[in-house]
């Protein structure tokens, strides 16, 4: 993969996000107000794999324009060519998951996963899938998070992040963790903090499980193209997105 420099970042994401916005106008990634789109065919190419669960609708919250927008960059920036004519939606428990090697979970202060769904993705984690955990914050969607995530892995110990760690450094140089939260939280001054869960609980080991918590990095992505938040931390959530997704195909 190759590394820009971070100066030409913000030029790069600009002259890509009227393409997010063209696309937003119609077709299948309109502004979608539904439940679910048709998923795309498995062929091998990287597709955003996003967590479904029963209850709360959080699970689709910046979906789909958050995929659209992240894989439109993903393959202008990188050699990865993704899918951007569509994005997967599966259960924990849905044997097709298992496919993709990253899944991605919205809104886990809501996530009250079945018993099966707890055994599906403690095997898939197993498996070497990687899980993206975004769209939190406030101590009662933690404790919730936490709960579920103690049934999968009873024995995982949650480690705060620091910006030395690979998953910062494996496609941008990510230069600093303080990044507000979208909106009027972030502009009263909630920072985004950044936790994950290493296989074996060994921090020379790979991650697992990285957790965005005071953050939401898809909804900074889903609103890229209308001018919504600030470019500055618009771009940081789209550099911590692009190296999630190389640090969870190359670990």
């Amino acid at each position: 993969m190759r590394r820009l420099a971070a100066a030409g970042l913000v030029a790069t994401i600009l002259a890509l996000v009227p393409l997010g916005l063209a696309a937003q106008r119609g077709g299948l990634f309109g502004r979608f107000r539904g439940d679910q789109l048709p998923n795309v065919s498995y062929d091998g190419r990287f597709t955003v794999a996003r967590v479904r669960y029963a209850g709360f609708g959080g699970w689709r919250f910046d979906y789909p324009d958050m995929e659209r927008n992240l894989t439109l960059i993903l393959r202008e920036l990188t050699t990865i060519q993704p899918h951007i004519d569509g994005s997967n939606v599966h259960a924990l428990d849905d044997p097709e998951l298992f496919k993709y090697p990253i899944a991605y979970l919205s809104e886990p202060g809501y996530w009250y996963p079945t018993e099966p769904e707890v055994q599906s993705l403690r095997l898939y984690l197993a498996k070497g899938g990687f899980l993206i955990v975004d769209d939190f914050h406030f101590p009662d969607e933690w404790a919730v998070f936490e709960v579920a995530m103690r049934r999968v892995l009873p024995a995982a110990r949650i480690e705060r992040l620091t910006v030395s760690h690979p998953i910062f450094n494996t496609f941008f140089a990510i230069d600093t963790l303080r990044v507000p939260y979208p909106g009027r939280l972030g502009e009263m001054g909630l920072m985004g903090e950044f936790y994950g869960i290493h296989e074996d609980n060994d921090l020379t080991k790979r991650l697992s499980v990285v957790i965005n918590y005071n953050m939401d990095i898809g909804d900074y992505m889903e609103w890229s193209a209308t001018g919504l938040y600030a470019v500055a931390p618009t771009n940081e959530a789209y550099k911590f997105g692009i190296n999630y997704i190389i640090y969870g195909l190359t670990r």
